[in-house]
C-alpha cells in the first residue's frame, strides 16, 4: 500500500463506511470507523438541532481528537472513515456565530497535534440520492434529516474541499457508483485511489451493471 494512512470523507449516506471496508480487506490495512453512537447528545439534536448543536459538536470533536491521537501508535496502514475537519464542517452549518467562535479556538489548538492524511478521499452524492439512502438504512435518530439539511450539509463539503491543499486528494462522484455488485468497476476504482499520490483528482464513476 502506497499510503500510510488514507482518510475517507463526504457527507451522511455517501457510502464511506462500505468503501473503508473494502478497500481495508484488499490493500491489507486496518479499518477505523468514527463510533458515532457513542455521542449521548446526538438524539436530541436530530430533534433540536439549534438547542442541542454546541455540546454535540463538542463532544464529537475531544472523541474523534481521542481516537486521531491513538492512530501514532497503530504500526499498519490505516483507512479511515472521516478526517478531522469533518467536525469543522459540521460546526459550520449547525453552530451560531458565536458558538463557533468559541469552537474554531478550541479546533486549532487540537488540529495541530493529531497526524496527518497522506491521501483523502472526498465522496460526493446529490442531496436527494443521500436521503433515499439514508431511509434505507434505518437508523431511528436519522429519520429526521431532510433534502434541505443534506443540500447544507453538501454545501460546506464543497466549500471545503474547494480550496483542499494539505494532502492529495481524490473527489469520487458517488451518485451512481455500485461498486459492491461489479468487480471490474471496483479495481478501476481501487486503481485510482492507489495511484493518486499528487495535487486534485477527480473521479468520474459509470456504473457498468
Amino acid at each position: 500500500m502506497q499510503h500510510s494512512y488514507i482518510a475517507v470523507d463526504g457527507p451522511i449516506g455517501a457510502g464511506k463506511t462500505t468503501l473503508v471496508k473494502m478497500l481495508a480487506k484488499d490493500l491489507s490495512a486496518e479499518a477505523i470507523f468514527e463510533p458515532a453512537e457513542k455521542n449521548p447528545f446526538l438524539t436530541d439534536f436530530y430533534k433540536d438541532r439549534r438547542q442541542n448543536a454546541f455540546k454535540t459538536q463538542i463532544f464529537f470533536l475531544l472523541n474523534r481528537y481521542q481516537q486521531q491521537q491513538s492512530l501514532k501508535s497503530v504500526k499498519s496502514p490505516v483507512i479511515c472513515d472521516y478526517t478531522f475537519a469533518k467536525d469543522k464542517v459540521f460546526a459550520k452549518i449547525n453552530l451560531s456565530k458565536d458558538e463557533q467562535t468559541l469552537y474554531e479556538k478550541i479546533y486549532s489548538l487540537l488540529h495541530a497535534d493529531l497526524p496527518k492524511p497522506e491521501l483523502v478521499i472526498y465522496m460526493q452524492a446529490a442531496p436527494d440520492i443521500l436521503l433515499e439512502r439514508i431511509k434505507k438504512r434505518g437508523v431511528p435518530y436519522e429519520k429526521s434529516l431532510t433534502v434541505q439539511y443534506l443540500e447544507e450539509l453538501t454545501e460546506a463539503y464543497n466549500d471545503y474541499f474547494f480550496n483542499y491543499t494539505e494532502c492529495p486528494l481524490l473527489v469520487i462522484n458517488a451518485s451512481d457508483i455500485d461498486y459492491v455488485k461489479n468487480k471490474t468497476d471496483w479495481e478501476n476504482l481501487k486503481k485510482t485511489i492507489v495511484s493518486h499520490n499528487k495535487g486534485i483528482a477527480h473521479y468520474h464513476y459509470v456504473s457498468k451493471s
